[in-house]
């Protein structure tokens, strides 16, 4: 029987564990343990590879928040054409297509057809080696591709090594994974996640995203893989491009065995014998996609015999043996009435399309969003205008832009708002943003939507969104800071307040005074202010890099960029709050009321400083360490990393692939050193 002290087998049980039940739950959607189960077994894995990092697993859970910011992508070369698919928009069409292939092969004619959706996502081109996820692609223009590696390691239901410990489906043993094999896939933002995503963002006053295809794509292509791990990705598999060994002769089979590896498969897949049976399926199912759990934009004809698909070529960049079906778009028009710029909890402005009634996919549509005011002018779009708009799903309308042979002459331009239809106060745009925001944090408009996030992030028990109007309408809530000030007396003047009632929140409001005032929670308290663009990770980084509220108030569009994760935008917004009359007199309120906690500083490591003074920069894929495990080694011991080389770099750490920073190292003699070199210098070894 194995120990548990025994790091090794500890270490290796724990990511085995991890992988097969992050399987169940982004995979199979089927969880055999509680998140509170998974979270715990995760803490244990990140502290036994803190303790001993030598022993982390490429295939580790840990390795999948995201790793350094990248310089660009690196161009990669397909290992075979990722080809397109030609068109059908119609049952004429599928047997057009099923005629012509007919004449160029007899065997067609005796032939089965694969039906797959048609995932509206980016494609992907992965490649493992030994069982072991190695590289990840764009598609590009199907010849060549950029390297998305680790970004796409973020995604939780992309299996880092395959088989997938412990898949096991009806007692049979999954079977063993080619030593080289490159599958073809799609990143998708499920409908669900692409709904709570856009939620969240409308509740902190954020622009929302169009829809899941450009929200997926767009993260993807981030230079940081953080901001990718940021976004609910999720992953659908569906062909192999190349593999070592016996080829698959079938599509059915090829899903089935992506399926037994433990890649993520779409289900609803059907084959067929017959052309007719497809062409009905195809009609079905144009009424039936909104029971999809992601978009599509149609289906995929695929012809099952994969050799006879290959002989039969390919015509330009389409494949013979394949065809997709698309569905006719949902789209509508209507007259658009008017434009309202709502107000957001961080005072971002929003406009919105107020529309004549209309009915797109069965429900009435009276509004939709415009995104923002750049949109509504590149577009011409114009009050009275005939507009096209689209619905998918769940997802909220939009306004895809007008159509202008429908103009009569009474359109009329849009004038955006210059304040705040609030307040008014002036409204701003922050240089190189496209969101103008009214920064008046006593704005009626934002008050309740901030109250109320004020009371949830401090965990204000019975203070909630109905409540947060009742007080901001009644004028006891004038700015957050008021929440502190409420006395009994006052409750029990409001409609539906009682003893009891009024008495349990004002406990609970003295209860999270006490908190704040005990030490600790000045990243909660930063969070709660509602600061535009400062989320909960952010504000914790803020807390623990300034320690208190007077120095964080204090500081410089240059002393915030020293905090990981802010830059030139974010640090300059930073400072323009606290730099704003209002908001100073909200936090003078907070600290006349006791309401001026501290942050937790790190702890000073028991190491030796033998890195102390020397500058740092990372580049390549280190055999061991991710970047960040490389990072808290150099600064556990003193040292500094930063992202670009310079004269005053003392050493370049220098892992597989490096990029454009090794050369731009040997032009300024900067010295180089291997991921052993580097522990050898943190021991006091030189």
């Amino acid at each position: 029987m194995v120990k548990k002290t025994d790091p090794v087998a500890r270490i290796a049980a724990l990511s085995e564990a991890l992988a097969y039940h992050n399987y169940r739950y982004h995979v199979l959607a089927s969880p055999l343990i509680s998140d509170a189960e998974y979270d715990g077994l995760f803490r244990e894995l990140q502290v036994l590879e803190a303790e001993y990092p030598d022993l982390a697993r490429p295939d580790s859970p840990t390795q999948r928040v995201g790793g350094a910011v990248s310089e660009k992508f690196v161009k990669v070369r397909h290992p075979a054409p990722i080809l397109s698919l030609s068109n059908a928009f119609s049952g004429d069409d599928l047997r057009a297509w099923y005629e012509r292939i007919r004449r160029l092969d007899d065997r067609v004619e005796h032939a089965s057809f694969v039906v797959e959706p048609k995932i509206d996502g980016l494609t992907v081109v992965l490649h493992y080696a030994e069982g072991w996820f190695a590289r990840g692609a764009t598609r590009g223009d199907g010849e060549v591709g950029e390297d998305i590696t680790p970004n796409l390691r973020t995604v939780r239901s992309l299996p880092l090594r395959i088989p997938v410990p412990g898949n096991v489906k009806s007692g049979a043993v999954p079977p063993q994974a080619p030593k080289r094999l490159v599958v073809r896939g799609e990143a998708v933002i499920f409908t669900k996640d692409f709904e709570t995503l856009n939620a969240s963002r409308r509740a902190e006053g954020l622009e929302t995203y169009v829809n899941p295809r450009n929200t997926a794509s767009g993260a993807l292509r981030q230079l940081d893989p953080k901001l990718t791990a940021a976004r609910p990705i999720s992953l659908l598999c569906y062909a192999i491009v190349e593999m070592d060994g016996e080829r698959i002769g079938t599509q059915w089979e090829v899903l089935e065995c992506l399926r037994a590896w433990g890649f993520p498969v779409a289900s609803h897949v059907r084959r067929y014998t017959d052309i007719d049976a497809v062409v009905g399926y195809c009609a079905a199912q144009t009424g039936a996609r909104e029971l999809l759990p992601y978009e599509t934009d149609g289906l995929v004809i695929k012809l099952d015999d994969l050799r006879l698909a290959s002989d039969l070529g390919v015509v330009g960049k389409d494949p013979r043996g394949a065809i997709a079906y698309k569905f006719p778009a949902q789209e509508v028009s209507t007259v658009l009435l008017d434009i309202v710029a709502n107000v957001g909890r961080t005072g971002v402005l929003t406009p919105n399309a107020v529309l004549e009634p209309v009915v797109v996919g069965g429900v009435t549509v009276r509004q939709a969003t415009l995104h923002n005011f750049d949109y509504i002018a590149e577009k011409d779009i114009r009050l009275g205008d005939r507009v096209l708009i689209k619905r998918a799903g769940e997802v909220i309308p939009y306004v895809i832009g007008p159509i202008k042979g429908a103009r009569t002459g009474r359109e009329r331009r849009y004038r955006r708002p210059r304040k705040c239809p609030s307040c008014g106060q002036k409204i701003e745009r922050a240089e190189g943003e496209v969101a103008y925001y009214c920064v008046n944090s006593a704005c009626p408009a934002q008050l309740t939507r901030l109250a109320e996030h004020f009371a949830a992030v401090l965990d204000i028990v019975g203070f909630g969104e109905k409540l947060a109007i009742q007080l901001v309408g009644a004028g006891l809530v004038k700015d957050v800071g008021d929440v502190f000030r409420l006395t009994k007396g006052q409750l029990l003047e409001l409609p539906g307040f009682a003893e009891k009632k009024a008495q349990n929140l004002i406990e609970a409001i003295a209860a999270t005074r006490a908190r704040l005032a005990a030490g600790g929670h000045l990243g909660r308290l930063i969070s709660a202010l509602g600061i535009r663009g400062v989320g909960e990770v952010m504000a914790g980084d803020l807390a623990e890099h300034f320690g208190t509220l007077d120095a964080l108030t204090q500081a410089t569009p240059a002393d915030l960029q020293l905090v990981a994760g802010i830059g030139p935008s974010a640090s300059q917004a930073l400072a323009d709050w606290f730099a704003l009359p209002r908001n100073q007199e909200l936090l003078a309120k907070l600290r006349g009321l006791g309401v001026w906690p501290t942050g937790e500083r790190r702890k000073a490591s028991a190491v030796a400083d033998t890195l102390a003074g020397q500058t740092f920069v990372i580049t390549g894929t280190l055999p061991n360490w991710s970047r960040e495990q490389a990072r808290a080694f150099v600064e556990a011991h003193g040292g500094k990393v930063t992202d670009s080389v310079s004269k005053k770099t003392s050493y370049l750490i220098v892992g597989a692939a490096p990029g454009s920073k090794l050369a731009r190292a040997q032009s300024l003699g900067v010295p180089a050193l291997d991921e052993a070199g580097l522990r050898r210098l943190g021991a006091g070894e030189r």
